[in-house]
């Protein structure tokens, strides 16, 4: 029988909640805003984590590029704080990533929202000449 879950997904799982804390308790920079862990994806060997963030209420790219230097330059502290909350061997390293989904997916929305506003328009113009 197959396992349902691979270690490297437990272990993903047990780093994205330790690390939404210590992000939030422990790194003190005042160019970090709110950030949000979308998901992190662990090595199957456990040598590395890339670790996908967003940041709440954040546009402007160059304060993305800042927050994102903050996470890359706290990242062997923030390794060294889950190697005292997860007990395993070793921790992986932290890669974090921007995750532009919800970006890319808010943008879509408002293409689609477009598309049928103007399918409604050309479909009342056309019932109005039908009369």
């Amino acid at each position: 029988m197959a396992r349902e879950f691979q270690r490297a997904d437990r272990v993903a799982d047990a780093m994205r909640r330790e690390l939404a804390q210590l992000i939030q308790q422990e790194v003190r920079d005042p160019r970090l805003g709110m950030v949000n862990i979308n998901d992190v994806e662990v090595s199957r060997d456990l040598t590395t984590a890339k670790v996908f963030v967003t940041f709440v209420g954040e546009d402007d790219r160059s304060k993305i590029n800042t927050s994102m230097e903050v996470l890359n330059k706290a990242a062997g502290f923030l390794r060294s704080q889950l190697a005292r909350a997860i007990q395993i061997r070793t921790i992986p390293r932290l890669y974090f990533r921007y995750d532009e989904t919800s970006v890319r997916g808010q943008e879509l929305s408002a293409l689609i929202d477009k598309a049928v506003r103007a399918d409604r328009k050309h479909q009342d113009d056309s019932d109005s000449n039908e009369d």
